[in-house]
């Protein structure tokens, strides 16, 4: 069953009662069946959730986003206890080879520049070389290829002047709005899979609670992009607004195709997560990345 994504914007008390989220706003109240939601996004500083809700979600594996005061995903509760042999996974996970790891990232890599050149070609209409940078992407990525493709894709991919920018202008919001869902959606799967979000294969910070997230996304931040460029054809808003955020809340029920079938992406997250899993435990040899377009 496909799981449900909540945006809450207003001031708001979250309870639970017979397995059901209560939400009580100051205009209504609604119920939904906590089992049924995926993901929940707390955007206003005076909304509540009591402690028997909180932990109801994290036993459902639902993921529960906090805003910051510009109103960007600034923190996620996850489930610490969601698969039956937790502790071997971690073992397998932080015994990983360097050797591995490097494979990993360069299967990753592979596949995010593949993204960015099939999404370039459907966006400007003319072929590009993505796929010749692709296959020059090392174990490791140590010739740094995943720079090389960034550097040329967003000078092409915007017909404005624009320069990708944590905390640059406009469309720098929509994009990070986009891509903390995405992250915490790959974290939520990783979280399921039984996997150590700290833990990454490339981005190792000391201070990055999500670093295996932010490796496994990769190859899916197209599909940000894809929707940013949609809200800029058809959105004359520069600011983010409730309307904005659902549309780019949509992006985690949008079809990614596997071989033998199609997939939402909350779903596909969960298939990539897992085959991850089993790289680690010696299962597989190869990452599952879903393709972004039929």
């Amino acid at each position: 069953m496909l799981k449900k994504s909540i945006l809450l914007e207003n001031k708001a008390s979250l309870t639970c009662k017979n397995l059901q989220l209560i939400i009580k706003t100051e205009v209504k109240e609604s119920s939904i069946p906590i089992e049924d939601i995926g993901f929940i996004v707390l955007d206003h500083p005076e909304i509540y959730i009591s402690l028997p809700a909180m932990n109801l979600l994290i036993e459902n594996n639902s993921a529960f986003i906090l805003c910051n005061s510009n109103h960007l995903p600034n923190g996620m509760f996850l489930n610490l206890n969601s698969h039956h042999i937790q502790q071997e996974i971690f073992k397998k996970q932080i015994e990983a080879t360097v050797p591995l790891k490097k494979q990993l990232w360069q299967q990753t890599i592979v596949e995010k520049i593949k993204n960015q050149g099939v999404l370039l070609e459907k966006i400007t209409d003319s072929k590009n070389h993505f796929d010749y940078l692709a296959s020059k992407v090392q174990s490791g990525d140590t010739s740094n290829m995943e720079a090389v493709a960034a550097s040329y894709y967003w000078k092409s991919f915007f017909e404005i002047d624009f320069k990708r920018e944590r905390f640059g202008d406009y469309p720098n919001n929509f994009l990070n709005y986009g891509y903390a869902i995405l992250r915490a959606a790959t974290a939520r799967a990783l979280s399921g899979s039984g996997l150590l979000n700290t833990l990454g294969i490339h981005h190792k910070s000391k201070y990055n609670a999500f670093a295996l997230a932010d490796d496994i996304m990769e190859p899916f931040r197209p599909i940000v992009d894809e929707k940013v460029m949609e809200l800029m054809e058809n959105f004359p808003e520069q600011e983010l607004n409730t309307q904005l955020k659902a549309e780019l809340l949509k992006i985690l029920t949008r079809t990614v195709y596997f071989k033998e079938e199609k997939s939402p992406l909350m779903v596909a997250l969960q298939k990539t997560a897992s085959s991850l899993q089993q790289c680690y435990t010696g299962d597989r040899k190869k990452i599952k990345y879903p393709k972004l377009w039929s």
